[in-house]
């Protein structure tokens, strides 16, 4: 398709007082038919000479996956086979996750030649997603006319949460210094399968622990000697639900809680235990088995990365039949969900009871800061003493159903959004040192 430039319009533009001595002599008519066709003329050679869109190729060169906030580049390499230069006005859909429709931007490739392109990217939010083209206008040696095309570049990413990093280790190492000030490693021997050192077996001792290459090598009988196993299970749960559908603060809820899960998921694997992972609303979305080191903790980041919720009533009873079958072994069960009144939560707290005494479960709940203030607010006026009076009402029954969770064996953690997720650390790494876990 070829369509006119700007400086077309300003050729017009000043044919303009030919058209008023129209009305002296008829023959000045005459001359602007000829001086537009010859506009004509020229817009359609100078669009043929333009190089086509479609014998330009363009590769894209940039991760597949990015981080919430984290600005990084991406760099476009051009190629234009043909004999002339070609001047490009481009413009760019991407995904959403990376700002949808950019503005358009000029490029110059040279004839029979490359050109590199670079601009930022900064993700805006978490997901999966695949889109991507290019809306390219080659223009004519003479500027009058654009070749217009589209080239498809699919852009296939993910972005995944904005990862602690630095903030998260500073943390975790804080609060151990915090919390294990004085205290020393003991290593215990015990019957676990965590080697510890060879000694020289003594009666009694079980003879499959005997180390035959050992016992070669020193003429007289050694045994293995292992140490209490120290690398627990710590799943994460996340209640997709209708209760994670609402906002606090104008941000959403699910986002508090997915930034929590993640900070806990860093803070597992840095302790070495092996972490895992499980989405539920009406029914199981996600799930990923408790593994230890960066795959494991990979495949918890594609889970976070993609989940959102869902305003459906989740399915609680069906949640925990699915893990007692997939996770038999004792695992700290971290469930991120909320809770509104005591009769509403009440399939969550019988099922809580389920898991003790094989699984230590660890409640997390966001408080919603307005209704505490609305709580406590001073009324002014009639509607604000029933507007306090609401909040007192539901921050009671919240309160109600929290306690019924302690009862059932859970640990509660009712925590301020802005503060979750270096509170939710700080309680793992409390429970791991009393080794609760």
């Amino acid at each position: 398709m070829i369509l006119p430039t700007r400086r077309v319009v300003i050729l017009v533009a000043c044919f303009a007082p030919v058209a008023l001595l129209g009305y002296v002599s008829p023959v000045a008519l005459d001359v602007l038919a000829a001086l537009n066709a010859g506009i004509l003329v020229l817009v359609l050679v100078d669009g043929r000479r333009a190089v086509a869109p479609d014998r330009l190729t363009v590769e894209r060169l940039a991760p597949d996956s990015f981080s919430v906030g984290r600005p990084t580049e991406c760099t476009y390499r051009w190629r234009n086979p043909a004999r002339r230069a070609a001047t490009l006005v481009v413009r760019e859909a991407r995904p959403e996750l990376l700002g949808g429709v950019l503005p358009p931007r000029v490029v110059a490739v040279p004839a029979s030649g490359t050109r590199r392109d670079t601009l930022p990217v900064l993700a805006t939010r978490r997901g999966r997603e695949t889109a991507g083209w290019l809306a390219v206008r080659s223009r004519g040696p003479l500027g009058l006319a654009y070749r217009q095309g589209r080239i498809g570049l699919p852009w296939s990413v993910t972005v995944y949460p904005s990862l602690p990093a630095a903030r998260l280790k500073a943390s975790v190492a804080e609060a151990v210094r915090r919390r294990e000030s004085g205290l020393k490693t003991m290593r215990r021997p015990g019957e676990g399968r965590q080697f510890e050192s060879l000694r020289e077996w003594v009666p009694g001792d079980d003879t499959r622990h005997i180390d035959w290459k050992a016992t070669a090598r020193r003429r007289k009988v050694i045994a293995r000697q292992y140490e209490e196993e120290r690398r627990q299970q710590v799943l994460l749960v996340l209640d997709a639900g209708r209760l994670l559908t609402a906002d606090i603060a104008g941000e959403a809820r699910m986002e508090y809680i997915v930034r929590a899960a993640l900070w806990l998921a860093f803070a597992a694997n840095y302790h070495d235990d092996n972490v895992g992972a499980m989405v539920f609303s009406d029914a199981i979305h996600h799930y990923v088995s408790p593994q230890r080191g960066r795959r494991g903790l990979r495949q918890v980041l594609d889970v976070l990365a993609v989940v959102q919720p869902k305003l459906v009533e989740p399915d609680y009873p069906a949640a925990f039949r699915y893990l007692a079958v997939r996770n038999r072994k004792r695992a700290l069960t971290v469930f991120f969900t909320d809770v509104i009144d005591q009769l509403a939560s009440e399939a969550l707290v019988a099922n809580l009871a389920s898991l003790r005494p094989r699984h230590l479960p660890l409640v997390v709940t966001l408080r919603n800061p307005e209704l505490d203030r609305a709580a406590v607010a001073r009324p002014t006026a009639v509607a604000g003493a029933y507007r306090k009076a609401a909040a007192e009402e539901l921050l009671a029954a919240r309160n109600e159903a929290l306690v019924a969770m302690r009862r059932a064996g859970a640990v509660v953690l009712d925590v301020h959004p802005q503060r979750a997720s270096r509170t939710v650390v700080e309680q793992y790494l409390e429970l791991k040192r009393r080794g609760r876990l």
